[in-house]
């Protein structure tokens, strides 16, 4: 019987112990993007397409390579040494070690892994293990610094400015801040909210950002005074994610009252419901799609004070194992994916391609063109799947067991962003080659991807 990691809004329980062998959730192999052909699908009323996760074929199982959480801290002491595991389904976890066997004139550590492991491209702040049994390697990267001192506790949700220079992120401590993304030294603390601050993000200037809250409104914020400047009212219960059209004069919420509704920011007024699903949507995504997708038309003629929904897809990721698209405009449903849980985030990848994530760790890639049977199917643990983003040719993903990775096409390994200790990472937020993360354990982690 699995466990439904508990929202951030909700009490949690103190921190797991790390799994076992035993109880570790088998992995599944990730496939090339171009691999397999697109299958043909069928249509549903209102002109989308409805598919299913029992449309896929079987995922390929394929081993997983895990790291102590602190290697990097640890591996700079003379014969101390760090656990690793390579988990394969159907047989014996093989367990081993790293051992330091002192460091060189730069400070690298020398390193020597146990039988049945290699080690090599050691940095200070990065190493790649391969496991010969398996034939599979990993990449690891330790974080470049960690901010301990913005929360006091589980950080929920964050977003960096397009300039890269602010970071703003909320908590379960009731607070939500804005911070120096290059010290974590906080400049300013957004109040307004009544009960928890769910979700944050910063508009395309860089200098406003939106949040939603359990309180069911939607608030605007200058991040250079800290004020409030507008409040929207109509959800009916707490709003769990947003996106902002183009530039920002319009915005979407989705709550856990089963709605995703368009906000007008210059008359605070709600300019319509996009969809009532009648299920908590716990994430959103919006995109421009492919020319070939017909996003329907609306039903009457679209306010003059909506502007750029023409041409965009909404994604809803929905509690009751849906996967949904909307046209903005149209209003109109578009595709139906059932999956295999509650979805808890999603995100595009392409005007083509789409992500899903749900909560028994799952990742599905869909091709908005034909959506009868994902693309690609991914698991490497049950853990929920708490955050997706694009990245390059890949995608980045953090899910609910403290893993947070990066996975490629051009890459013939996974690149794991190590640090949290079985604590949930629910979001990830990235600017040029740095990439940022919260956790439960209530520490913000940057990552420097030069360091690879």
């Amino acid at each position: 019987m699995s466990v439904k990691l508990l929202k951030p809004s909700e009490p949690r329980p103190p921190p797991r112990a790390p799994p076992t062998a035993a109880s570790a959730s088998p992995p599944a192999k990730l496939l090339p993007w171009w691999a397999a052909p697109r299958p043909s699908g069928g249509r549903f009323p209102g002109g989308g397409f409805r598919g299913g996760a029992e449309g896929a074929a079987k995922m390929a199982q394929a081993p997983v390579l895990r790291i102590q959480s602190d290697w990097d801290q640890v591996l700079r002491r003379n014969e101390e040494e760090v656990w690793l595991s390579c988990r394969s389904p159907g047989k014996p976890t093989l367990y081993g070690t790293l051992t330091c066997h002192g460091l060189s004139p730069d400070g690298i550590p020398e390193i020597v892994a146990s039988e049945g492991f290699e080690v090599s491209a050691i940095t200070k702040k990065c190493l790649l293990v391969s496991c010969s049994r398996e034939n599979t390697s990993s990449k690891f990267l330790a974080p470049y610094t960690a901010f301990c001192r913005i929360h006091q506790k589980s950080i929920t949700c964050l977003d960096i400015s397009s300039g890269g220079g602010l970071g703003v992120s909320t908590s379960a401590d009731g607070t939500m801040k804005i911070w120096q993304a290059a010290n974590g030294e906080v400049r300013r603390n957004l109040e307004g909210h009544i009960y928890d601050v769910n979700c944050c993000r910063f508009f395309p200037s860089g200098i406003v950002v939106l949040s939603g809250g359990m309180d069911a409104r939607l608030k605007i914020w200058s991040a250079d005074s800290g004020s409030c400047v507008a409040t929207f009212q109509g959800h009916k219960a707490g709003i769990l994610d947003t996106a902002i059209v183009e530039r920002g004069r319009n915005v979407v919420s989705s709550s856990r009252d089963g709605t995703a509704r368009l906000w007008d920011c210059g008359r605070l007024t709600c300019l319509g419901v996009i969809a009532d699903c009648g299920s908590p949507i716990n994430g959103i995504a919006l995109s421009a799609t492919d020319n070939s997708l017909n996003l329907g038309s609306p039903e009457e003629l679209p306010s003059e004070r909506e502007v750029g929904t023409e041409g965009k897809l909404l994604l809803l990721a929905r509690e009751d194992k849906k996967l949904q698209g909307v046209g903005l405009q149209s209003r109109q449903p578009i595709f139906l994916f059932i999956g295999s849980d509650a979805f808890n985030c999603c995100t595009f990848l392409s005007n083509t391609y789409l992500l899903g994530g749900t909560q028994d760790g799952t990742i599905y890639q869909l091709d908005v063109r034909n959506t009868k049977a994902p693309v690609r199917v991914i698991q490497r643990s049950g853990a929920p799947v708490l955050s997706l983003m694009p990245y390059k040719d890949g995608f980045i993903a953090s899910q609910g067991d403290g893993t947070c990775f990066i996975m490629q096409q051009d890459l013939d390994h996974v690149l794991d962003l190590t640090g949290p200790d079985c604590d949930p990472v629910y979001k990830v937020a990235m600017w040029g080659k740095e990439i940022y993360t919260c956790c439960r354990d209530g520490l913000l982690r940057r990552y420097q991807l030069s360091d690879l």
